[in-house]
């Protein structure tokens, strides 16, 4: 019995959340005792949940997944993208990239849900959505060099100092995501919060198998115009906020 049916379409287990306890030195973000928002489905969302989420989703376990199995096809660029959110960019951008396949990683299921609806309708057919963490959807789900892009857009800023230990953005993150990454594949990161992107800033250096290509890098192999404006970056516009966008590419 997989892990859906055991805990319904798209339901985490019950109890503190998987987290992988690294041996590198590097930092990783902390859960801590973050209490995850569940939010409601409509009738329609649960609908089609049940009905399409066996097919284009997974919930976080300890499985490698078999990408070329579950996209139903042979020889096509992955990209893995953390914290999809409600899907607005990766729905716009997938069409433009359909030889490319897409996994969507959030922890909201309201989010996905959105997603998948916008999947469904649009027939769209390369984009997957795994539920879950995604240092440990990374960790636990895929292997060495078996994807081709990382996109992590707009992720939560934790603004508190005492919360930074939760950015997704640390040492062991970036060194986590290089080991995923095939050679001259891509890390891009976008954010619109200033103390942010000094944090960046920062990192942009630390991981020696990242090349860091700035932006724009114009011959980078993947799609890196997002598109569309998603709902936090468009209340970051009003707002007046600057976009920061970073490029890597994986050495070797």
């Amino acid at each position: 019995m997989n892990t859906t049916q055991r805990h319904g379409a798209g339901e985490l287990p019950h109890g503190r959340p998987m987290q992988t306890d690294f041996d590198t030195g590097l930092d990783y973000p902390r859960l801590g005792s973050v209490t995850f928002r569940r939010g409601t489905l409509t009738d329609n969302q649960e609908a089609l949940f049940e009905e399409h989420w066996p097919r284009l989703g997974r919930t976080l376990a300890d499985e490698t997944i078999d990408i070329p199995a579950w996209f139903g096809r042979e020889g096509h660029p992955t990209i893995l993208e953390i914290g999809s959110g409600t899907g607005t960019s990766t729905a716009a951008m997938a069409p433009l990239e359909a030889e490319t396949n897409i996994v969507a990683v959030e922890l909201y299921k309201p989010g996905l849900a959105k997603l998948l609806g916008s999947v469904v309708r649009g027939e769209i057919e390369n984009i997957r959505m795994v539920r879950g963490d995604g240092v440990e959807v990374l960790a636990r789900m895929f292997g060495e060099e078996s994807l081709d892009g990382v996109r992590i857009f707009f992720p939560d800023p934790w603004p508190k100092a005492r919360h930074h230990k939760r950015r997704i953005i640390q040492s062991g993150t970036l060194n986590l995501i290089a080991t995923r990454l095939k050679p001259g594949g891509v890390l891009h990161v976008a954010t619109d919060h200033a103390d942010y992107a000094e944090w960046i800033d920062e990192l942009v250096e630390v991981e020696p198998q990242l090349e860091y290509m700035g932006w724009p890098w114009e011959e980078a192999p993947l799609l890196t115009d997002r598109q569309v404006i998603t709902k936090f970056e468009g209340k970051g516009l009003e707002k007046d906020h600057v976009i920061r966008e970073y490029l890597w590419r994986k050495k070797g």
